[in-house]
């Protein structure tokens, strides 16, 4: 296909931050007639992978990653997956978990999106008419394409120099899974996603945690960047001045996505300052949209005592995150969560707050565009849409793929 592209943005859920991981990953195969070169980027993250890739390599297939999009290639690479009317729907009917997958082949790309929509997947259209697919509308903002309609679940779209085309794979989930974290922090607040503004949803999960958790106090600051729209949204209903008291450095990087807990120690020391000027004296709401690891969230905590905080009350605009996510979001292990095995007041103990205050399930689901029931709230709930029973994380299958090497 002239002009035909692939690019991928490697956020680790499966396999670690290693070179070989890169994607796109790229594959040469080898059929009746003539060989055929692709190459594929994914988004989520598969729950059958470690077993698939076990019975890959008792076959003796070789694998060159630990990521568990290069699975994928391995499905279609088998004859007998070749020799079916359409080997790509096929493969994908044999995938388990999240995926928002585009492959790229010498005339045609081909994108999919998983039955239950866990990831979001737009396509979109250029003033040239050419036709382009992204994971969030912001991507195609920077292109200056127009956003043409979601990704169906369950659906594959072709794009060619004929235009673009649709079929499915699998019909759409009956209970659907769209990832409620996608809002809460994991997308640009400058994307629409599942048909919604992100700022727009933030700033209102904001005005519904102070409503249901009020507080005496002086002003409103946000924990930047992540914070700062639900601060903007309970600073208007709670009628306190909004002030910036942590200045964020701009050269260093989200912390929660930094692959290891030392980098992202390391990443708190140099990400935020205080400003004691602002904070010193005064009783401050600290709003965040989230605490994982709170790795980032005690030492700011110390730092705004250190500076002269009279009193801090710190407000998250979701629920306590209780479980793991095997579906794409980077916390797979319940040691890796602050609120696994802690009331709210051992937390904001451990955090060295006055207060402490998430916003509830319902009050989160209630700022949504779509149906409560639509979303995963897997990491807040435990109501897992696939059985993950006895699920392997994907830190233990990058030990066992590394060790095949």
């Amino acid at each position: 296909i002239v002009g035909g592209a692939i690019g991928h943005n490697r956020y680790s859920t499966a396999g670690g931050s290693l070179t070989c991981n890169a994607q796109p990953l790229i594959e040469r195969f080898v059929g009746r007639v003539n060989a055929t070169q692709i190459a594929v980027a994914h988004n989520g993250n598969l729950i059958n992978a470690d077993a698939l890739r076990t019975r890959f390599a008792e076959a003796g297939h070789l694998f060159h990653t630990t990521s568990d999009t290069e699975v994928m290639i391995h499905l279609l690479a088998e004859p007998d997956q070749r020799d079916t009317p359409d080997p790509l729907a096929s493969m994908l009917r044999r995938l388990q978990g999240a995926f928002s997958v585009v492959f790229l082949y010498p005339d045609r790309i081909e994108a999919a999106r998983d039955p239950w929509g866990w990831r979001p997947l737009v396509l979109g259209r250029l003033d040239d008419g050419s036709d382009c697919v992204a994971s969030e509308t912001v991507a195609l903002d920077v292109m200056g394409a127009d956003v043409i309609r979601e990704v169906e679940p369950g659906e594959i779209v072709t794009l060619s120099s004929r235009g673009v085309t649709s079929r499915r794979f699998a019909p759409q989930a009956e209970r659907l899974a769209r990832c409620v974290f996608e809002h809460v922090y994991f997308a640009s607040p400058a994307s629409s996603i599942f048909g919604q503004n992100v700022l727009a949803a933030r700033e209102k999960l904001g005005e519904a945690l102070a409503r249901e958790a009020p507080t005496d106090a002086d002003l409103v600051m946000p924990m930047p960047d992540s914070g700062r729209s639900a601060a903007n949204g309970y600073a208007r209903v709670s009628g306190l001045p909004y002030r910036e008291g942590i200045v964020p450095n701009r050269y260093v990087g989200r912390t929660f996505i930094k692959p290891t807990q030392g980098e992202r120690a390391a990443a708190v020391r140099l990400k935020l300052n205080v400003v004691s000027e602002i904070v010193g004296g005064k009783r401050v709401v600290v709003v965040d949209d989230s605490i994982v690891r709170g790795t980032t969230t005690r030492v700011k905590m110390t730092q705004l005592r250190e500076a002269g905080a009279e009193e801090i009350h710190l407000r998250i605009s979701c629920p306590p995150i209780r479980h793991p996510c095997y579906f794409g979001v980077d916390f797979a292990t319940r040691d890796q969560l602050i609120a696994h095995n802690r009331e709210i007041e051992q937390i904001r103990d451990f955090l060295g707050v006055d207060s402490l205050a998430f916003l509830s399930l319902e009050g989160m689901l209630g700022v949504m565009h779509h149906p409560p029931e639509s979303y995963c709230t897997a990491c807040f709930s435990g109501d897992y849409r696939i059985d993950v029973e006895h699920p392997i994380t994907d830190r233990v299958v990058e030990r066992q793929q590394m060790g095949m090497f």
